[in-house]
């Protein structure tokens, strides 16, 4: 081969054996030139091919670019003099690929243009540079495929797949964590919540079969894992790992009640939560744990998710479980608070407060609890409150206000009725 024309001896800007220029320029006066050789440029794009094929070519070729892209078009001039299988390591950074991308698919230099593809395939992306990828390679048909391959949706039965391993993952179902299990266990907690999320697919997978026992499987390990820490703490007291054991389990039933919440499951944790509330009560009141103070307000944190599912309708209870749910965290709650508030004015740095959300949540939970009980046992409630020393809170006043008007309501429909069969028998006599 004549050495004008062999590849491997020119390099970019080779003025000895240059026989084209190639002048960058853009509309502020920056402006370059470039000693080129046709024949590189008219075997690499089939832009410069034909105007250089035009007989009235000159030996400047002018490309206007402008200053966001001029670096890129220069980037591209280098890279049509390197050999295809070094290409794609003459990249950086996934914004100078997909600049140089740009530039070579509009002058139609498919070697390039392969390997920016090839390069941007194969390297992570920031999220910030994920939609101007798109936009970007979305315009250049099939040759892009590779790269929308990595984002585009996921069929049922693949979504259905990974969303059990990671309910598998996240409550440990197949077995003691790993080394780094407790980090990569939280983030498989929050992918899960992440992906029930606003999604129209997902629904389809959360009504399958077998999802539905994975997660129900999962809710049983974890409750399991719960009672477990709970009786060691009855057997043998309180100690810092079995507190980070069972405040652990704790923060994992909470995770379990949004998911539930989010797949419609909610009343297997309610039930389940109910029956046992009993005893964690008679462990958590126990003298030796009086100032367990984080212990109890994670405690009331889930709780506050069990009551807001039953007061608002969202899992169906029969009336003598509410009441007893009612009866059993109602005086616990209304003790715990003053307390807490109490250390919480003497010492700024106090961690464990109710916040104002939650109590919120709590007490306008409770009235709808109440309010839709039957009147006997709403005064029963109701009186225990009124009798109790702290009334401030939970404020059942609401509550209280509608029994009184049901009662009479229900009095004079009751007097009005007798009247009515008095009324009906005179009239036949």
């Amino acid at each position: 081969m004549d050495g004008h024309n062999d590849p491997d001896l020119i390099k970019f800007g080779d003025s000895c054996r240059s026989d084209i220029i190639v002048l960058l320029k853009n509309r502020i006066g920056r402006q370059e030139l470039f000693h080129s050789h046709s024949f590189i440029l008219k075997s690499k794009s089939t832009y410069f091919a034909d105007r250089l094929s035009d007989p009235s070519s000159q030996t400047c070729i002018e490309i206007e670019c402008s200053e966001v892209n001029y670096n890129h078009h220069l980037k591209l001039l280098k890279c049509l003099y390197l050999p295809a299988d070094s290409l794609s390591d003459s990249f950086d950074s996934v914004r100078s690929a997909l600049g140089v991308l740009q530039v070579a698919a509009d002058l139609h230099c498919e070697s390039v243009v392969h390997s920016c593809v090839q390069y941007l395939e194969a390297v992570p992306w920031e999220e910030s540079e994920e939609d101007e990828i798109l936009d970007v390679v979305s315009r250049l048909g099939p040759i892009a495929m590779p790269i929308l391959a990595r984002i585009q949706p996921v069929d049922l039965v693949g979504t259905k797949s990974v969303f059990i391993s990671a309910i598998r993952f996240a409550t440990s179902i197949d077995g003691p964590s790993p080394p780094f299990g407790d980090e990569l266990r939280t983030s498989a907690q929050e992918q899960v919540e992440y992906m029930l999320g606003d999604d129209a697919d997902m629904p389809l997978v959360t009504a399958d079969n077998e999802v539905q026992l994975e997660t129900i499987t999962g809710l049983s390990k974890t409750f399991s894992s719960f009672e477990r820490e709970l009786s060691l703490i009855f057997e043998s007291g309180m100690c810092k790992f079995t507190e980070c054991k069972i405040l652990q389990s704790l923060s994992d039933l909470e995770w379990m009640c949004n998911v539930l919440l989010k797949m419609g499951l909610m009343n297997d944790f309610v039930s389940k939560w109910i029956d046992i509330s009993e005893t964690i009560l008679r462990v958590v009141e126990d003298e030796n744990l009086k100032c367990m103070w984080g212990l109890k307000l994670k405690l009331v944190e889930v709780t506050s998710k069990v009551l807001d599912a039953v007061g608002y309708g969202n899992v169906i209870l029969p009336a003598p479980h509410r009441v007893q749910l009612i009866k059993s965290w109602l005086p616990f709650i209304r003790k715990l608070k003053p307390i807490l508030d109490l250390m919480g004015d003497k010492d700024a740095e106090f961690p464990y407060k109710m916040d104002e959300d939650m109590c919120q949540s709590i007490e306008g939970a409770m009235v709808s609890l109440v309010s839709a009980l039957p009147s006997d046992d709403q005064a029963d409630i109701l009186a225990d409150w009124m009798n109790a020393e702290q009334l401030r809170y939970p404020d059942l006043s609401e509550a209280f206000e509608v029994w009184c008007f049901r009662t009479k309501s229900a009095k004079r429909r009751l007097v009005g009725g007798l009247m009515d069969k008095v009324d009906s028998t005179t009239v036949s006599l």
